[in-house]
């Protein structure tokens, strides 16, 4: 079955939602349409010129990135700059590109919990709290020869998901009575004739932060004129995302073990350790993780009764604080986030199968890590 980009993405979201994403994140669609047939789609940790080149000589028609292709405004459309001319290539060739970014580090099983994957860190908690999600129940009605196709709708919007899984609701026979009026269009019955349907009454729920998005679906496939629907809120205690975990080895390791292993895991050259002057850590047993450039969060770190910090990018005078502050960290750099190329690969292959989908997953083979060892 050949897909387009949206629907795609429609699954897309539902195991990596927009939501998610930290405030201000310019995560999702950053460069052409996703209304069109998709034959090739391509798994990136970056997009640069080189991986560009590289979409383009493999026909891709859509590009998923970790990171955000235009995280900072454009200020001139001049092709003489590399980094202007990559735009310019991808709109020439109709080439579509999507980022999931933060909201890629906050999901459950997402990337920091892939990184405690291959470390072997038993996952305690997350690190620092991001959100707060109120949920509330839609209830809607439609004659029941449509109910199949509401239901769909409505879990392709995301709504219905419930742990690991999702689509899930609920359905009721029932009987719907209406009288269309002189100024009617009805889809059912006559005018100033009593009406009564066959119906079903479908129930789902779904987190605030899609209301709209859910209702836009609703009333697409919803065949009558005035759709009868209720949004009630639930009193469930909300649930809470965070980013980056906090975890435990089953059995401590020193120093130096622990930097081997992180070597190993991610096939590092090197990496940089930052060891209270004083007093550094002698057993390591409790561990805070998030990839990227999270410095920021070492004082959750701390917090947390973090023995370790392993996180990228760490800024020098930060460095500084957190050996004041008596933590040990760890940084093997930004780039480690490209285990997210195959981990998304396979699940992109897993969906293909479920769905019966005619599309190619690639993964991008070029190196985008600008630091070496030497």
């Amino acid at each position: 079955m050949t897909i387009s980009g949206q629907t795609f993405i429609n699954k897309f979201e539902q195991f990596c939602p927009l939501w998610l994403a930290e405030q201000g994140d310019p995560c999702g669609l950053h460069i052409g349409t996703l209304r069109k047939p998709v034959k090739k789609i391509m798994m990136t940790l970056d997009v640069r010129p080189e991986v560009v080149k590289e979409a383009v000589d493999n026909n891709i028609d859509l590009i998923i990135a970790k990171h955000p292709p235009i995280f900072h405004s454009i200020k001139r459309l001049t092709t003489d700059d590399k980094q202007v001319k990559m735009y310019a290539d991808l709109m020439k060739n109709d080439i579509a590109v999507y980022a999931a970014h933060t909201n890629m580090d906050i999901m459950r099983d997402g990337l920091n919990d892939w990184f405690c994957e291959m470390l072997d860190i038993q996952v305690d908690d997350y690190l620092s709290k991001t959100h707060e999600i109120f949920y509330e129940k839609l209830v809607v009605y439609v004659p029941e020869k449509d109910a199949a196709e509401m239901r769909q709708a409505l879990g392709d919007a995301g709504a219905g998901k419930l742990g690991h899984y999702h689509h899930s609701s609920y359905s009721m026979a029932g009987a719907g009575r209406f009288t269309p009026d002189e100024w009617a269009d009805p889809t059912i019955g006559q005018k100033n004739q009593p009406e009564k349907v066959a119906e079903s009454r479908i129930e789902v729920i779904l987190p605030k932060t899609i209301e709209e998005k859910v209702l836009q679906a609703m009333f697409q496939v919803h065949p009558y004129e005035e759709a009868a629907y209720d949004l009630i809120p639930l009193a469930n205690p909300p649930q809470t995302f965070g980013i980056g975990r906090i975890g435990h080895l089953k059995k401590p390791l020193d120093i130096e073990s622990l930097v081997k292993k992180v070597k190993d895991a991610f096939d590092l050259d090197g990496l940089r350790l930052i060891q209270p002057i004083c007093d550094p850590v002698k057993k390591i047993q409790k561990i805070a993780i998030c990839g990227g450039s999270a410095g920021k969060y070492y004082q959750d770190a701390l917090k947390k009764g973090a023995d370790v910090y392993l996180t990228g990018d760490v800024y020098y005078h930060t460095a500084h604080d957190m050996q004041a502050s008596g933590l040990t960290v760890i940084d093997p750099g930004h780039h480690i986030e490209v285990v997210c190329i195959n981990k998304f690969i396979e699940k992109m292959e897993q969906w293909k199968k479920e769905e019966g989908w005619d599309v190619t997953f690639l993964a991008s083979h070029v190196n985008t890590d600008p630091f070496q060892f030497r």
